[in-house]
This record gives structure tokens, C-alpha cells and sequence, in this order.
């Protein structure tokens, strides 16, 4: 049988759902836990689809009121806008069609989409979210529904699951380019010493750091 993009990228998505599901029922308790109904809580995980963007929210709107929470939540998805920009030319088809499409670039799918000579496997990043977007709603759900009580989070391990999520993140991107260090390191001091003000207000200016990385550079 010929290996397709498809069938690769479903084997891919697997592996990369298993996390996405582990994430998803801590997100899905911690939601609930912040006073979310818990279908409000599925039904966040089943249209936005950004586990990064989703607790951001949750966590601002909890306190720091409505317009931080927007703010963080944007100021974590601005990543896919270069992300679609450089998934646009390998996309087939009219604007709507190449739109719907467009919703399969999430971080784990897009990156194992990449062909090491350069250009975008788009089946194979079809099949990984695929296997990804069911798993997170799931596990979603799960969280919301069976995780009991305000203490279940830290009782279960849960608590640690986000962090420990970007803080690999970090470590592959410092990993593959160190000049980013600065970035992090005062994203790291920011929200340290922003700890005494609102949620989405520290989240806000914490990531406000990711600009260091923008910066024009020369050899």
C-alpha cells in the first residue's frame, strides 16, 4: 500500500494527540474550576482549537477582566499568522476553500508538515490535526465533566501539565536558536514581577517580550 501524506500524517497525529489529550483534560478541569460551565468549556476547545490561546483566556478573565484576556488570548495565536502566511502558497483552491484548509496549521501539525528540502506536506498536516482536534475535545470534555472539585487539578498532577508544555516548548525553540534567550529570560522576569497584578495584565506584558525576537539582526 502507498504511503500517502494522509496515512503519514495520521500516524504522526496520533503520537502528537496523546499530549494534546493529556492537555485538554487539564484544561478542560481548569476551566470548570474557573467557573466555566463545562459545555462552554468543550465547546471553546472545539471551535478555537488552541490550548496556549484557551488557558490564556480563562486565566485573564478570571482576573483581569475582558480586555486582557483578549489581549493575551491574541497575543498568543499572532504566531499562526506568519505560520498561514508561509502555508498559503502550497494551499490549492479559491479564498474559502484555501480558508478551510488554513484551520489545519496548528504548532504540532505544521511543523511535521515541513519537507526537510524546503515547501509543505499539506496532507500529511491534514492527517495529524485530524487525529488531534478529536483528541483534545475529548479530553476536554473528560476534565470538564469527571474532574471533581477545586483541588482535583493538583490532587491529579494536572497543574503541571501547561507549564511543563511550554516550558518544552521553550526549551526546543532556546535549543534550535539561542539568540532567542533574551526574549525568554525577560518574558521570565516580566511575569515574575508583574505576580502581584492581574492575571491577564501579566500575561499581557509577559509576552510582550516574544518582540525581542522581531528584532531585525545583522550578521
Amino acid at each position: 500500500m502507498k504511503n500517502t501524506g494522509w496515512s503519514q500524517g495520521l500516524r504522526v497525529g496520533v503520537g502528537l494527540a496523546a499530549g494534546s489529550f493529556l492537555l485538554a483534560v487539564g484544561f478542560g478541569a481548569f476551566a470548570v474550576t474557573h467557573g466555566w460551565p463545562a459545555w462552554l468549556a468543550i465547546a471553546m476547545s472545539a471551535v478555537v482549537f488552541s490550548g496556549s490561546a484557551q488557558f490564556a483566556l480563562v486565566t485573564a478573565l478570571a482576573g483581569g477582566g475582558l480586555g486582557p484576556a483578549l489581549a493575551s488570548a491574541a497575543l498568543m495565536n499572532l504566531r499562526f499568522v506568519p505560520m498561514a502566511a508561509a502555508t498559503a502558497p502550497f494551499l490549492p483552491g479559491g479564498p474559502l476553500r484555501r480558508a478551510v484548509q488554513g484551520q489545519a496549521v496548528v504548532d504540532g501539525s505544521w511543523v511535521a508538515a515541513q519537507r526537510p528540502g524546503g515547501g509543505l506536506d499539506r496532507q500529511l498536516m491534514f492527517g495529524a490535526t485530524l487525529a488531534q482536534w478529536p483528541a483534545w475535545i475529548l479530553g476536554t470534555a473528560l476534565g470538564a465533566l469527571l474532574v471533581p472539585g477545586g483541588t482535583a487539578l493538583r490532587d491529579l498532577g494536572l497543574d503541571i501539565i501547561f507549564p511543563g508544555f511550554f516550558g518544552l516548548l521553550l526549551y526546543d525553540a532556546l535549543r534550535a536558536n539561542p539568540r532567542l534567550a533574551p526574549a525568554g529570560l525577560l518574558a521570565a522576569v516580566i511575569a515574575t514581577t508583574c505576580r502581584f497584578l492581574p492575571p491577564g495584565v501579566a500575561l499581557t506584558l509577559a509576552a510582550a517580550a516574544a518582540a525581542l525576537s522581531l528584532r531585525e539582526r545583522t550578521p
